[in-house]
């Protein structure tokens, strides 16, 4: 069966720059169909911008573990600036689209969308970060997060940790596109810290062919240092600097 390539992102994160950008690259090569995994408008940059970009894509999408903070944090509303600047972007429209997303999605037979593993969006799917340092998970144990909800699956995209990467488990690809808006970040639950090493906004294109699914994954250059200073005058410096660098 015959498949138009398909653009993956994931982890937007709100920001507009680089979403332009990989949406722009994509459309030059050719491709026609887009999903998205999650994580699209938290953060200290321009999600109204955002949304306005995908509120004229028809293009499936899931929803991350920010999402649904947005969708059940009422209460950081008053405590968290970044959090209360996002819903103030996505205005009333841009979170009832939220509240219409699932956290899975099969857009085909043989295909599902997860943002972190299928059961839980806050879990990585193919690292591992007990070290500090995302490694990779085992198949036995990249299996155990997938079934049953993969049953029948050739393709699992997923996204959530940002670092870009592809796993062959039995017949299942799993891909990673990495993240289009934050190249970097560190966390606390465990601590651990993920860095793509460059600035730039990544996604990948899936592709069927005689021998089963090819991930190309691909770096796009935007205007980063603008990112940042918005970043940095909505008082992230940390995301300013993890923009500019991809390192964290």
């Amino acid at each position: 069966m015959h498949r138009e390539p398909l653009a993956v992102l994931a982890d937007i994160h709100g920001n507009s720059l680089a979403l332009e950008a990989v949406i722009a690259h994509a459309r030059a090569r050719g491709i026609k169909r887009f999903c998205n995994l999650g994580d699209t408008f938290y953060g200290p940059l321009d999600p109204a911008g955002t949304w306005a970009v995908l509120k004229k894509l028809n293009m499936p999408t899931i929803l991350g573990n920010q999402d649904r903070i947005l969708l059940e944090g009422e209460s950081n509303r008053s405590t968290t600036p970044t959090f209360e600047r996002t819903l103030q972007g996505i205005g009333t429209d841009g979170l009832e689209w939220l509240r219409t997303l699932p956290a899975t999605l099969r857009p085909e037979s043989d295909v599902l969308l997860c943002h972190g593993t299928p059961k839980d969006d806050t879990t990585y799917l193919i690292e591992d970060v007990t070290t500090g340092l995302p490694a990779m998970r085992d198949c036995t144990t990249l299996l155990g997060h997938l079934m049953p909800e993969a049953t029948g699956c050739t393709l699992v995209l997923a996204g959530h940790s940002h670092h870009a990467g592809l796993v062959m488990c039995d017949d299942i690809t799993i891909v990673n596109p990495g993240s289009v808006g934050l190249p970097a970040y560190d966390d606390d639950a465990p601590p651990h810290t993920m860095s793509s090493g460059s600035p730039h906004a990544r996604y990948a294109i899936l592709t069927m062919n005689t021998s089963g699914w090819e991930a190309e994954f691909i770096t796009v250059e935007y205007d980063w240092k603008a990112a940042a200073i918005l970043a940095k005058r909505n008082g992230r410096a940390d995301w300013a600097g993890w923009i500019t660098t991809g390192l964290a």
